[in-house]
């Protein structure tokens, strides 16, 4: 009997999902046990890498020597909350402005605390862009004696201290490969997830800067009288933004709605629709940007850089138009592809 396009595709997504599974089950066992030196159990000690920041990452990175999964959380937490601890204190000596992006930074960082402490009890070797990269450089460049990819797969230890023996058998083996399968597809799902919660978290914080504050957004220069410092603000945005700021309002409100539906239904082909609804939303701000241009870089003394502050932006947000047309272009295509394929609503998971 010949399988249809939704019975093909799910036997497609699961040997994918078990080839993978199967890779690392093998990776794994040529690893050493998930012993660590603080004698705690790898998830947790994962999760207290997190706890207190920077602070307790700088703490299990000296203090972990066995356990190379601790310690990529440790050189995780201490170059992502260290990293935002510096940003937000330089920023936070720029006036006026600094304090509110201050606040965002605080945002961004309460929520990536909270979703790697829940990442790192489960036993997930997750990785936040750029910062988890460095951590596995710093973390290979030092080495330890003990890697799992997942504590929760680590063998237990028998009563006697003796390590057991790996199981070869056919069943347990395929038991790990069905849990990785159910992994497979839950960290893609969850990774959306999170990167919509973000993206919800940035559109309200640019909505409520841009319609409140954007004027702070500009020159400053210091004037001392009496040992006393004042500070002159001529802003970079003329009256124009008027006719700039609905566009930008609509397409931030269009954003947040379109990533709280995607938190809650998953679908291939909804997904695709929202995501180029978005863009072009957002294409349609930069061109109105570009066209309406409500900038003055001249407030600045220096003609010379005001002159090349208004190239810069305009070649800025020519560059940044045209990426976005050809995201789009490519995310239709794509789309109509896996449609006449017959294929679209099956890619709930990839």
């Amino acid at each position: 009997m010949e399988l249809t396009p939704e019975e093909r595709r799910k036997i497609y997504e699961e040997e994918k999902a078990r080839i993978e599974a199967r890779e690392q089950l093998e990776r794994e066992k040529r690893k050493a046990s998930a012993d660590t030196t603080t004698g705690l159990a790898p998830n947790v000690a994962g999760l207290l890498c997190y706890l207190g920041a920077w602070i307790t990452g700088i703490i299990f990175l000296v203090l972990e020597q066995k356990n190379k999964w601790v310690r990529f959380h440790a050189a995780q937490s201490i170059i992502v909350f260290g990293s935002l601890s510096l940003v937000s204190a330089i920023i936070g000596w720029i006036p006026f402005i600094g304090h509110v992006f201050s606040a965002i930074l605080g945002i961004i960082g309460f929520i990536l605390w909270i979703v790697l402490m829940v990442k790192a009890h489960k036993g997930e070797y997750y990785k936040v862009p750029v910062a988890g990269d460095i951590a596995e450089m710093i973390v290979n460049s030092i080495g330890t004696s003990a890697f799992n990819q997942n504590p929760a797969d680590a063998p237990e230890k028998p009563e006697t201290g003796e390590k057991p023996e790996p199981s070869t058998s056919p069943i347990d083996l395929d038991k790990k490969i069905e849990r990785k399968v159910e992994d497979f597809f839950e960290r893609r799902r969850a990774g959306r997830i999170t990167a919509s919660a973000f993206a919800i978290a940035w559109c309200i914080a640019l909505l409520v800067f841009f319609n409140f504050f954007y004027q702070y957004i500009a020159y400053y220069h210091a004037n001392t009288y009496g040992g006393i410092v004042t500070w002159e603000r001529y802003p970079f945005f003329t009256d124009d933004i008027h006719l700039w700021l609905p566009i930008l309002t609509a397409a931030l409100i269009v954003s947040i709605i379109g990533h709280f539906i995607l938190i809650f239904f998953d679908r291939y082909a909804l997904r695709q629709v929202i995501h180029i609804i978005i863009a072009a939303f957002s294409l349609a701000t930069v061109v109105t940007l570009l066209v309406v241009f409500p900038f003055d870089f001249y407030v600045m003394p220096n003609t010379a850089a005001a002159a090349g502050a208004q190239i810069g932006v305009t070649i800025t947000l020519i560059l940044i138009a045209i990426g976005m047309s050809i995201g789009i272009l490519v995310r239709i295509i794509k789309l109509m592809i896996n449609l006449l394929k017959g294929t679209a609503i099956y890619h709930k998971a990839v």
